[in-house]
Formats: structure tokens, C-alpha cells, sequence
């Protein structure tokens, strides 16, 4: 990992911190090939590229139902109870969410909140180095809990055009409607503009490499996509003498071990906690079994950062924005106030962004490369549109029609400022 001194700064000066690179315009430029490509040939341009990209020649895009429904059985019962709570824990917490006002009313107008869900959602689950059920869970089970009609899922396939056991448990347990084997930018672009064997959908979500996270940015505007980007994984842990040092040090490297492009930092006031910390990532890694997915986002996005005080870390946290923030002192709460930028935060030594990852309850998809300045977590917003019915009765409408009418008639739009008066029994030039 490298070292960045960032000591004698002064407090609240601009942080120029390295991100890590999206490769430019080259992945955008071949990505929107990907799209054009799909888009206009359908299921013909999705096999090619699957073949292409991920060895395998598809005959059967779509996953059997009963392959499907069968897949919770034939996993093992620890991983099929794991997987089940989870799901639970994830459903809970979307059902638990603050209900909104459902009825506004004013001098005579009503509105009503309506929260309506789409119709179709396309959910993305990673593949190639490892096999993410979970993702299957922290997408699909907000969506059915938003009321979505229906669900459809893409997955990559291995060579022989499988896809493992475990994500089609996960899809079975979320109630998943339609899974297909494809993945990369293609699958997005299937889900977006709909091909021979795939019926477009009306969202998109979910975690991927930077040319799946880039397609679903490519594609915003054709269909609903979170303004999260949600990339290679990224994690910063806050830690100082108080910190376990092997518990710090497993926590960088929990996220880098999903591979490349992602980002894993330290951030620590106490130059024996990064000594000792960094030299425990070395042992890790090294003894690690994913250790050459682990080393590969170490090498480019992998950084010990040394700061004069616990309010400078805040400094650095909030100007890399990152997906999985992990505070690891005592007193993890003292700090909560001055985190501005983050997607998801740790309090304490006994939260690994792990916990997170599977378990709590809110979903990990969440945003990466610096688009936690802006965007959240997935939710159940995110496959709903906002939606409101206006009732206006006679004291509603004698009250507001001149208000309605004047500022009608100050941007020149007569028939809008008619529409209200003649109500009011005073029309003006629609007078029969």
C-alpha cells in the first residue's frame, strides 16, 4: 500500500487525493458499442458478446422456472438458513420504513401521496471471480417490498452456461421472477432496450465492474437507473492505538478482495497504528486465499494515509466519499457528526462493513467513486415514482383562481388563467 503523509496540512484545506480511474473514454466509447449493439440486434449481438467476453456459446438465455424453485434445496441447510435470515433482516428493515403523510390538505385543496411501483425491474448480480447470492437479496427483495410487478435478474454464466446454485437459492428466496444468463454491459443493455428473449424493464439496479456500472449510467434516461454509481467496492477504516491492530487490517482488505479498481485506505493520528497495521495487511494478503484479487486493488487503490487529528481523517473521508466507511476506535460516535460523505458508516470495533455486506437489514448496493457526495443507498424509492392526486373544492378554487390567474397572465399563457376563472363563474375571453 502506499503512504501519504498528509501531516502539518492545514486543518480544512482542499484534499487532492488520487481516485481511481474509469479508463477515460476508452470503456465509455466500447460500452456505448455494447448498447448500440444490442439495442439494434438483439438476442444475436447478447450471445456474441457473451462469447466474447465470458466463453460461453448460450443456447437458453432464460433460466427454467423449476431450476429456480428446486435451488433452495440444493444447497446446504447452514448456507439456505443463512440466506433466509438475511433475506429476512433485509425485508424487515424496508417494511420498517417512516410512513409518509398520506393526506395534505389546505384552504380547500387536498393532496394525496401516492407511491406507485413499476411495472417490471431488472436487477444485476456480479459475477466472474466470485458468486454474489447476496447481491441477488439487497436488490430483489426491496423491489418486492416496493411492490414491483415483476422482477427479472442477470447473472454472468460460467463457460458452460451454469450459473451456481447459490444465486438461484438467493433469486428462489427473493422472489425473483426471471433469471437470464448474461452479464456485462450486454445484460444491462438487454434489460434496458429488450431483446428476443429479455422484455425491457422500467429500473435498473444493482452492483457490477466499472463497464456494467458505466452501461447503467449510459443507459439513464431510457430506463430509471439510482443515481448512485455503483462500482468496484471501495472502504475507508478509520483506526488509532486503540484498534485492534488484525482486526484494522483484515477490514482494509475484506473489500479489496472483490478485485480491481476499487479503493482500501487507512486512515489513522498515530504513526504506530499505521506501522503496525500495514505491516499486518502484508501477512493477510499474502496468506490470503483471493490474494491476487486482494493485491490488485491494494497495488492501485490501496493507500495508508497519516493525518495530524481525528477531525483531519474526517477531512479525508468526506473528500473521497467513500461506499463503506468503517470508524474502528473507542468512542466511534464522537466522529459521527463531522462524516458528511459516505454511503454506509461502521460504528466501533465490533461492526465490519461485513455485517453490512449481508445482514443488517439496508441493502449494499451502494454509491462508489465519490457519488456519495450526492447519492444513497438503494431503496425502496428506487423502484417507486412519487405521484400526486389534487382535489380541489369550492372554497379551494375561489380561494386560489386570481392567484392562478395572475401568474397565468405574467407568463402569457391565457387558457391557464381561464381554466380557473370560468370555474369561479368569471370568464373573460371564452365567453360565449
Amino acid at each position: 500500500m502506499q503512504i501519504l503523509d498528509l501531516r502539518n496540512s492545514a486543518p480544512g484545506a482542499p484534499l487532492d487525493l488520487p481516485r481511481p480511474d474509469l479508463g477515460a473514454e476508452g470503456p465509455v466509447a466500447d460500452v456505448r458499442k455494447i448498447l448500440l449493439e444490442v439495442k439494434s440486434r438483439g438476442d444475436a449481438a447478447v450471445r456474441e458478446f457473451s462469447e466474447r467476453f465470458d466463453g460461453v456459446q448460450l443456447d437458453q438465455i432464460r433460466v427454467d422456472d423449476d431450476e429456480i424453485r428446486s435451488a433452495p434445496s440444493r444447497i446446504p441447510k447452514a448456507l439456505l438458513g443463512a440466506l433466509t435470515e438475511a433475506r429476512d433482516s433485509i425485508d424487515a428493515f424496508y417494511r420498517h420504513q417512516p410512513a409518509e403523510v398520506e393526506v395534505y390538505s389546505r384552504g380547500g385543496i387536498e393532496v394525496r401521496h401516492l407511491l406507485l411501483p413499476v411495472d417490471r425491474a431488472g436487477v444485476y448480480a456480479p459475477g466472474g471471480r466470485a458468486k454474489y447470492p447476496s447481491s441477488v437479496l439487497m436488490t430483489a427483495v426491496p423491489a418486492r417490498v416496493a411492490g414491483v410487478g415483476a422482477i427479472a435478474c442477470c447473472v454472468p454464466p460460467s463457460p458452460d452456461g451454469s450459473l451456481p446454485v447459490e444465486i438461484l437459492a438467493a433469486a428462489s428466496l427473493a422472489g425473483v421472477d426471471e433469471v437470464y444468463r448474461v452479464g456485462g454491459a450486454q445484460a444491462i443493455a438487454a434489460m434496458a432496450y429488450g431483446t428476443e428473449s429479455i422484455p425491457k424493464v422500467d429500473v435498473i439496479v444493482g452492483p457490477g465492474s466499472k463497464w456494467v456500472s458505466i452501461a447503467q449510467r449510459e443507459v439513464r434516461g431510457i430506463v430509471g437507473v439510482p443515481a448512485a454509481f455503483a462500482g468496484p467496492s471501495e472502504v475507508v477504516v478509520i483506526a488509532d492505538d486503540s484498534t485492534p491492530v488484525d482486526w484494522a487490517a483484515m477490514d482494509v482488505i475484506v473489500q479489496a478482495e472483490h478485485g480491481p479498481d476499487g479503493l482500501a485506505w487507512l486512515v489513522t493520528w498515530s504513526e504506530t497504528a499505521a506501522n503496525l497495521i500495514a505491516a499486518e495487511i502484508d501477512r493477510l494478503v499474502a496468506a490470503s486465499p483471493r490474494r491476487d484479487e486482494t493485491r490488485s486493488t491494494l497495488d492501485g487503490g490501496g493507500y495508508v494515509v497519516l493525518v495530524d487529528s481525528p477531525e483531519r481523517a474526517m477531512d479525508v473521508v468526506n473528500s473521497i466519499a467513500p461506499e463503506h466507511l468503517e470508524i474502528l476506535i473507542d468512542n466511534a460516535d464522537d466522529l459521527l457528526p463531522l462524516v458528511r460523505h459516505a454511503g454506509a458508516i461502521f460504528l466501533g470495533q465490533l461492526a465490519p462493513a461485513s455485517v453490512g455486506d449481508y445482514i443488517a437489514g439496508p441493502s449494499h448496493v451502494l454509491p462508489t467513486f465519490a457519488t456519495a457526495r450526492f447519492a444513497s443507498v438503494l431503496g425502496v424509492e428506487d423502484f417507486t415514482r412519487r405521484v400526486h392526486a389534487v382535489r380541489v373544492g369550492e372554497r379551494g378554487i375561489e380561494r386560489v383562481a386570481h392567484h392562478v390567474a395572475a401568474i397565468a397572465e405574467a407568463e402569457g399563457l391565457p387558457a391557464h388563467a381561464e381554466s380557473v376563472l370560468m370555474r369561479i363563474g368569471e370568464p373573460t375571453w371564452s365567453k360565449r
